[in-house]
């Protein structure tokens, strides 16, 4: 009887025995199931792999090749598998396996982009910047991204580990729905990351879309063998409320995804043509320091030190006559307040490939240098106009105005190699070239407000006498060269009133003479008011291979012509030129004639009317003198002030000590309170009714902080702004609380103060006469300290100033 249900219990099992046998092994297995098990578990691990695999080709569009695709590719293929391999292995092992296997993925991903990417350093220096600097540089990188190490390692980890958390899911807790989330979350990002920056992904999104509905629709993720009834084996009761609560549960489902299509659906389709956001836009790219943001104060500093060796240079040119002259940039300056010209870029981390602009009609020479840096610091990095490919240096690049950085700063012995190609504009189209308008070029036409009228008129008077816009530029280049003197001691300066003094300031008095800097800047005046479109360039000029000195730095400026590009001009006067007068060739009009040209009606001479005695006697016995009655009245009026002043302090120290001395010690301490208020009041910092006294006296901390700091500062406002080194840097003051201050606050204790206030306001009658005498001579001391940092003459007003006896309390 016992053995009968133990028969009949095997027998039930050996078909499932089988089924579980995938491999063939076990009773019933076949080399045809197990070929089947494989079949049917296969798409969900193709889906997650396709998934990942298509996010690295969205990504992959803005970068430069598709090094960044391949290796995503295999972060999905590596993710997926190991986790298919480790199934067998319990669940809290599989994700430390995935990891290390990640690690060394990643490791030989990077060293392979650092090879493609040609970066100096070690491989330890680099992986550790790109793990310190990834995700800003990957959303500062100009497009397109190089592959380099510290733009490929967030994309890499990400498609890792959305593989590795998508597998564990989908397959080894059968949520492929779920499992097949990180893998969508990832490609979401990189289209995001992605933003307008790229065409519209519509074929891999379709893809996406078709990868996602084969998995759903594969039965791999199913327990079971495919299509067996859940319900099988219940009893008929039970599985009758089974199949109605799945079928329920089903049918709610389908409405919920109907009605969100219906809702969303419109508002989807109306973005299918609007502009995606760019995330590039949330982060700050690299910023420089103010002698990076306008070089061309330095240029007199490097005029007065004519040997100091900057760069070191080898360069090989092709084409172009031999032994010419490079100049090589630093900085290409196209904005003007009417106080300082600036570079006014937008600096993106660029790989060792440049964006190539569309060239221009001229020739085009192949320039390759390797420069050394010796004594040359800040951020800007010199190159031959327009570089291409630098190598040897992590760098950002501003296309608009071709200007190179390193973010790092330079450093001496820095060794980098420049590709540029220069351009050489065909001279045949100047003379009828014109010069381009509108809102592109909006930014170097803009003329400050505040220009000089002789300024202005020069301008107008070149400009009447030439047509042609490349006639308006020579004939101001010449202008320029004619008529003033280059020196090397020129004081540095480019503002409105520098330029005003150095066109039309006398010779005598250093005027009509300056740097490569005041002829630079004067010429890209002069041409926007012109209606030229012009820049001011900083750089060098190198002689060939060798040292480049502080003697070879200066400034150009240029000016667009429509069809040929930027052109450089050299206003400066040529070594053995002796300048004319600008006398000669301008005069600037008055508004008004002189009165000595107005014409005046010809009169003619008559006889001396005979002197006549005046009433009264003599001349010398008219009265009292003018000068004498001049004197005593202003003497008069000098003691009336005085006897005005000297009764206002009279009557503001007896208030004061009206305040501290007399009344209930209440009445004392609040007299206190109203001399330190009508100090601050006096100070130019009254204080409201609203706030508290322990506020109050926070202010009055504050404001006697901020009086000692102002009254200090010009005290070293010689020695602030210069260190030991020599180099001008800005001094500052610290803010504590908002206010200014100057090392650590001190002064009489008004907090105190503010306590026997609270004290005589809530406890009415406790106050002693020893506190009315403490708060009388903290209230005297305040006074004294913040009058005592006031400017001499503010200290003179500040006891005669009628304000405290006739404000209201």
């Amino acid at each position: 009887m016992g053995r009968g249900p133990a028969v009949v219990t095997v027998t039930d099992a050996a078909p499932a025995c089988d089924d579980a046998a995938p491999d063939g092994a076990g009773p019933g297995g076949s080399p045809r199931r197990t070929v089947g098990a494989v079949l049917r578990a296969a798409p969900v691990p193709l889906a997650l792999v396709a998934m990942i695999g298509l996010a690295g080709v969205v990504l992959g569009r803005v970068y430069a090749g598709n090094l960044l695709t391949v290796l995503m590719w295999g972060a999905a293929v590596g993710s997926v598998v190991v986790s298919v391999a480790a199934r067998r292995l319990p669940s809290w092992l599989v994700a430390p396996v995935s990891v290390v296997v990640m690690a060394g993925w990643t490791a030989w991903s990077l060293r392979l982009a650092a090879r493609h990417a040609a970066l100096p350093g070690g491989f330890g220096e680099v992986v550790a910047d790109a793990a310190r600097n990834g995700i800003p540089r990957l959303l500062t990188a100009m497009i397109p991204v190089e592959p380099a190490p510290d733009t490929v390692l967030v994309p890499l980890v990400a498609a890792w580990l959305a593989g590795l958390a998508g597998a564990e899911v989908a397959l080894r807790a059968g949520r492929v729905l779920l499992g097949l989330l990180p893998p969508a979350l990832l490609y979401a990002g990189a289209l995001y990351v992605v933003g307008p920056n790229a065409d519209p992904a519509v074929r891999p999104t379709v893809a996406l879309a078709a990868v996602v509905a084969l998995a759903l629709a594969a039965p791999g993720g199913r327990s079971g063998p495919a299509g067996a009834d859940p319900t099988a084996g219940l009893a008929p009761a039970v599985r009758v409320a089974v199949r109605a609560r799945l079928a329920a549960t089903a049918a709610l489902g389908v409405a919920v995804v109907v009605g969100l299509t219906a809702l969303l659906g419109p508002v989807l389709a109306a973005r299918v043509d609007g502009r995606p956001v760019d995330p590039r836009r949330y982060v700050e790219p690299p910023r420089v320091e103010s002698l990076d943001e306008n070089p061309l104060i330095r240029i007199s500093g490097w005029a007065l030190n004519p040997d100091q060796k900057l760069l070191e240079v080898a360069t090989e040119t092709s084409g172009g006559p031999a032994g010419e002259q490079t100049r090589i940039r630093l900085a290409v300056l196209s904005d003007y307040d009417g106080v300082t010209w600036r570079v006014g870029a937008t600096y993106r981390n660029a790989g060792r490939i440049l964006p190539a602009a569309a060239p221009g009609p001229g020739q085009l020479d192949t320039v390759r240098q390797e420069i050394t840096v010796a004594d040359l610091t800040g951020r800007l990095l010199p190159a031959v106009a327009t570089p291409r490919e630098v190598s040897g240096a992590r760098v950002a690049y501003d296309p608009a105005t071709g200007t190179l950085i390193r973010p790092e700063g330079l450093s001496p012995g820095l060794r980098y190699e420049v590709d540029s190609v220069r351009e050489r504009p065909d001279v045949d189209l100047l003379a009828t070239a014109d010069v381009p308008a509108g809102d592109e070029v909006a930014r170097v036409l803009r003329v400050a407000d505040g220009v000089p009228e002789p300024v202005r008129r020069l301008a107008g008077q070149l400009a009447e006498e030439n047509g042609a816009p490349y006639a308006r530029a020579e004939a101001i280049e010449r202008f320029l060269a004619e008529h003033y003197r280059v020196v090397a001691d020129a004081p540095s300066g480019h503002a409105y009133p520098n330029l005003s003094f150095f066109l039309f300031g006398p010779r005598n008095g250093g005027g009509q003479r300056g740097t490569s800097e005041q002829f630079a800047a004067a010429f890209a005046v002069l041409g926007r008011l012109a209606g030229l479109p012009t820049r001011v360039v900083v750089g060098f000029e190198s002689r060939g291979d060798g040292p480049v000195r502080a003697a070879d730095a200066y400034a150009w400026p240029e000016v667009l012509f429509s069809g040929v590009g930027w052109v450089p001009f050299d206003p400066l006067p040529r070594p053995d030129d002796e300048p004319r007068p600008v006398e000669e060739d301008f005069r600037p009009t008055p508004e008004d004639p002189p009165p000595s040209e107005v014409p005046e009606p010809t009169l003619e001479p008559t006889a001396t009317p005979p002197a006549v005695a005046a009433p009264g006697g003599a001349a010398g016995e008219r009265g009292v003198p003018v000068p004498l009655l001049v004197g005593g009245g202003a003497g008069g009026l000098l003691l009336l002030v005085g006897a005005v002043l000297v009764a206002l302090a009279g009557m503001r120290r007896a208030q004061a000590r009206a305040r501290l001395e007399r009344g209930d010690p209440g009445e004392r301490i609040a007299g206190a309170w109203r001399q330190v208020t009508d100090a601050l009041r006096l100070a130019g910092r009254p204080v409201g009714d609203d706030l508290a006294a322990t506020e109050v006296a926070a202010r009055a901390r504050a404001t006697l902080a901020e009086a000692r700091a102002a009254h200090t500062a010009p005290a070293h406002a010689g020695t602030a702004g210069k260190p030991t080194g020599g180099e001008p840097t800005a001094g500052r003051i610290g803010t504590v609380g908002g206010a200014a201050a100057v090392g650590p606050p001190d002064g009489p204790d008004v907090d105190e103060l503010a306590g026997l206030l609270n004290q005589v306001g809530f406890a009415p009658g406790t106050a002693s006469g020893e506190q009315a005498a403490r708060a009388a001579a903290v209230a005297t001391a305040y006074v004294d300290a913040l009058r005592d940092a006031r400017p001499w003459w503010r200290r003179v007003l500040w006891s005669v100033r009628p304000g405290p006896l006739r404000w209201r309390r």
